[in-house]
């Protein structure tokens, strides 16, 4: 099973052209989804008003070279490997969800665009990585929802309530074990299951890809930039000096003058 293209049987009854433009909505849908809710949070005139405040308040003038390395230390701290997180088990699992659902798509696409539909079997190693790949995605996610979750202990609140937010790790978790139970059942030559589980593959990754705009997955393509700008802000000397608890009152007018307490 780990060593067969799941996708080279679906040529005996579906066009490969087919295959190939499913994945190509696919990606057309990510990006119309990402780009509504750019707009609808207006994330890209925030980071546009951000920088421009950031380049105007700067206090040093940083080099072509200071910012390369900025940006190399965060994408290689921060985004690649999410230090932000710490060093405990919610880090260990957002990196195999993470990992493994690239490894996932990636695969995909070269099983379908190269190893589909033509005469030479896919290589091992790159079906072999595919089922890896949803592996991973399903040991990082299921872990994070059965047991890291924070709504779950620090709400008090069961590990089956589902919030909108939740749609993108619950599609993603159902498009890698669909995937998996498709392979399994197409591989062992269980009839009925096969299709069964085909069908909910692609319902899941209509779901997980189409429902962009209402999930967390445009999250994952503006968080970087966010982090970039950031560390690009600190190393400037920009700071959003935005006024603390204590100074509230006083810069806004709340509240009033407090006396000190007397004692009789």
């Amino acid at each position: 099973m780990f060593y067969t293209n799941p996708f080279a049987e679906l040529i005996n009854f579906m066009p490969v052209e087919a295959l190939q433009a499913f994945v190509i909505l696919m990606v057309a849908m990510v990006a119309l989804g990402t780009i509504l809710d750019m707009a609808h949070k207006k994330n890209a005139k925030y980071f546009f008003i951000n920088y421009k405040k950031a380049t105007e308040s700067a206090t040093k003038k940083v080099s072509a070279g200071e910012k390369a390395a900025v940006i190399s230390k965060t994408i290689a701290s921060d985004i690649l490997t999410t230090s932000e997180l710490g060093r405990g088990q919610r880090r260990a699992a957002h990196l195999l969800g993470m990992y493994g659902s690239i490894l996932f798509w990636i695969c995909s696409a070269v099983l379908i665009f190269a190893y589909t539909g033509v005469t030479k079997e896919a290589p091992h190693q790159v079906s072999a990585l595919w089922h890896i790949g949803a592996l991973m995605t399903c040991l990082g996610g299921y872990w994070f929802w059965f047991f890291l979750r924070v709504d779950v202990s620090a709400e008090a609140n069961p590990w089956k309530r589902i919030i909108r937010a939740d749609l993108f790790v619950l599609s993603l978790l159902a498009a890698a074990t669909f995937g998996l139970a498709w392979s399994y059942t197409q591989y062992a030559n269980i009839p009925i299951f096969d299709s069964l589980f085909l069908v909910l593959y692609a319902l899941s990754n209509i779901v997980l890809f189409g429902g962009v705009y209402w999930s967390k997955f445009a999250h994952m393509f503006y968080k970087p930039g966010a982090a970039i700008q950031k560390n690009l802000s600190e190393v400037d000397g920009y700071r959003d000096d935005l006024p603390g608890p204590a100074d509230a009152p006083k810069q806004f007018g709340l509240g009033i003058k407090r006396e000190s307490p007397r004692h009789y």
